[in-house]
């Protein structure tokens, strides 16, 4: 089982640094768009989509690996109390009864949702802007996979809290 967890691991992680380098795009996207608005009184449509496609992506997969770094907000007033064996039982139910039911109904619905864009060839409807709209939408099915991958991983690796196996990655 710690083969399959490194595995997953790294590819989680490999996707929180992709994460990363869509912040850092998106942040150089919009220092470029307010350069030419404020300084050269250009603006770009297209640019100014990106901005939002760029967040989009990053938002929607920083999803799974904020979840895989125990990074979501919760109310630790009694979580904080418990042993690790319960607070790892608490995880394990709140993966597979809030966040795995939630990530295959947005997996459902986003499949038809991209597909039909990709279908109609749908594009912006701004003069400008950017075309090829499936390509954003399809962010929504491919991090609803990516976040049931990190469920499976977070899952695991709290079984493993419970049954006591030695965990020398010092994975949360």
């Amino acid at each position: 089982m710690q083969t399959l967890l490194n595995i997953l691991k790294k590819f989680i992680d490999s996707i929180g640094a992709l994460c990363s380098a869509l912040m850092i795009l998106m942040i150089l996207n919009v220092f470029y768009d307010v350069l030419m608005r404020y300084f050269f009184n250009d603006v770009s449509i297209g640019m100014q989509e990106l901005e939002w496609h760029l967040f989009g992506a990053m938002f929607m997969f920083g999803i799974g690996y904020t979840f895989k770094e125990d990074g979501h907000v919760r109310v630790d007033i009694f979580y904080d109390q418990l042993s690790e064996k319960s607070q790892a039982i608490i995880n394990i139910a709140g993966a597979l009864l809030f966040a795995l039911p939630f990530t295959f109904l947005i997996l459902y619905f986003s499949l038809d949702y991209t597909y039909e864009a990709y279908k109609i060839g749908e594009g912006s409807a701004d003069p400008g802007g950017l075309p090829y709209r499936w390509i954003i939408r399809s962010v929504i099915p491919a991090s609803s996979i990516y976040l049931l991958i990190c469920i499976l991983y977070v899952v695991l690796v709290q079984i493993q809290k419970i049954t006591g196996s030695v965990n020398t990655k010092g994975d949360k």
